[in-house]
Protein backbone atom coordinates (compact mmCIF):
# COMPACT_ATOMS: atom_id res chain seq x y z
CA UNK A 1 0.00 0.00 0.00
CA UNK A 2 1.32 3.02 -1.00
CA UNK A 3 1.07 6.18 0.78
CA UNK A 4 0.92 9.90 -0.85
CA UNK A 5 3.23 13.09 0.44
CA UNK A 6 1.68 14.45 3.76
CA UNK A 7 -0.81 16.58 3.87
CA UNK A 8 1.16 19.79 5.60
CA UNK A 9 -1.74 21.82 6.04
CA UNK A 10 -3.20 19.52 7.71
CA UNK A 11 0.06 18.85 10.08
CA UNK A 12 0.06 22.81 10.21
CA UNK A 13 -3.35 23.00 11.70
CA UNK A 14 -2.70 19.48 14.01
CA UNK A 15 0.57 21.48 15.21
CA UNK A 16 -1.28 24.91 15.98
CA UNK A 17 -4.54 23.10 17.68
CA UNK A 18 -2.31 21.18 20.30
CA UNK A 19 -0.08 24.09 20.98
CA UNK A 20 -3.33 26.25 21.67
CA UNK A 21 -4.46 23.24 23.92
CA UNK A 22 -0.58 23.03 25.84
CA UNK A 23 -0.77 26.39 26.08
CA UNK A 24 -4.17 26.43 28.17
CA UNK A 25 -3.59 23.20 30.38
CA UNK A 26 -0.08 25.21 30.98
CA UNK A 27 -1.81 27.88 32.43
CA UNK A 28 -4.90 25.68 34.13
CA UNK A 29 -1.55 23.77 35.84
CA UNK A 30 -0.05 26.13 36.95
CA UNK A 31 -2.59 28.56 38.41
CA UNK A 32 -1.75 31.84 36.11
CA UNK A 33 -5.04 33.37 35.32
CA UNK A 34 -5.17 34.45 31.73
CA UNK A 35 -6.49 37.88 30.67
CA UNK A 36 -10.66 37.81 29.21
CA UNK A 37 -8.53 38.82 26.18
CA UNK A 38 -5.67 35.96 26.23
CA UNK A 39 -8.97 33.54 27.10
CA UNK A 40 -10.96 34.87 24.14
CA UNK A 41 -8.08 34.64 21.63
CA UNK A 42 -6.81 31.15 22.11
CA UNK A 43 -10.88 30.32 21.73
CA UNK A 44 -11.39 32.46 18.42
CA UNK A 45 -7.85 31.14 16.86
CA UNK A 46 -9.01 27.74 17.68
CA UNK A 47 -12.19 28.19 16.68
CA UNK A 48 -11.21 29.31 13.19
CA UNK A 49 -8.64 26.94 13.03
CA UNK A 50 -11.51 23.97 13.25
CA UNK A 51 -13.39 25.95 10.39
CA UNK A 52 -10.88 26.75 8.24
CA UNK A 53 -7.81 25.28 8.46
CA UNK A 54 -6.18 28.21 9.26
CA UNK A 55 -6.73 31.37 12.04
CA UNK A 56 -5.90 33.86 9.10
CA UNK A 57 -7.32 34.94 5.75
CA UNK A 58 -4.57 37.39 4.45
CA UNK A 59 -1.94 35.71 2.71
CA UNK A 60 0.69 38.73 3.86
CA UNK A 61 0.12 37.96 7.48
CA UNK A 62 1.64 34.80 7.60
CA UNK A 63 3.63 32.00 5.05
CA UNK A 64 1.51 29.59 3.10
CA UNK A 65 0.88 26.22 4.43
CA UNK A 66 1.23 28.04 8.25
CA UNK A 67 -2.18 27.83 10.23
CA UNK A 68 -1.16 30.72 12.52
CA UNK A 69 -0.10 34.06 11.54
CA UNK A 70 3.30 35.69 12.45
CA UNK A 71 1.91 37.87 15.02
CA UNK A 72 -0.44 35.30 16.16
CA UNK A 73 2.37 32.76 16.87
CA UNK A 74 4.04 35.40 18.93
CA UNK A 75 0.67 35.65 21.01
CA UNK A 76 0.59 32.27 21.46
CA UNK A 77 4.64 32.46 22.75
CA UNK A 78 4.04 35.15 25.15
CA UNK A 79 0.94 33.33 26.34
CA UNK A 80 2.82 29.91 27.16
CA UNK A 81 5.63 32.09 28.46
CA UNK A 82 3.43 33.49 31.19
CA UNK A 83 1.80 30.48 31.81
CA UNK A 84 5.18 29.05 32.79
CA UNK A 85 6.02 32.09 34.79
CA UNK A 86 8.83 33.05 32.21
CA UNK A 87 8.94 37.27 32.02
CA UNK A 88 9.57 38.19 28.63
CA UNK A 89 11.57 41.30 28.59
CA UNK A 90 9.67 44.05 26.64
CA UNK A 91 12.72 44.27 23.30
CA UNK A 92 11.44 47.90 21.76
CA UNK A 93 13.22 51.24 22.66
CA UNK A 94 11.86 54.24 23.62
CA UNK A 95 12.76 56.92 20.81
CA UNK A 96 14.58 59.40 21.94
CA UNK A 97 18.59 61.59 21.80
CA UNK A 98 21.52 59.63 21.63
CA UNK A 99 23.17 59.33 25.00
CA UNK A 100 26.64 60.57 23.31
CA UNK A 101 26.94 62.89 20.32
CA UNK A 102 28.66 61.45 17.44
CA UNK A 103 32.83 62.11 16.81
CA UNK A 104 31.86 63.68 13.42
CA UNK A 105 29.33 66.84 15.25
CA UNK A 106 26.47 65.41 14.50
Amino acid sequence: MKRGPPDLKAQAKRAALNALKRARRAADKAGVALSDWEGEFLGSVEDRLKTYGRAFGDPEKGAAGQALSMLQTVKLREITAKAKGEKTPMKRKAFGRRSAPREDGE
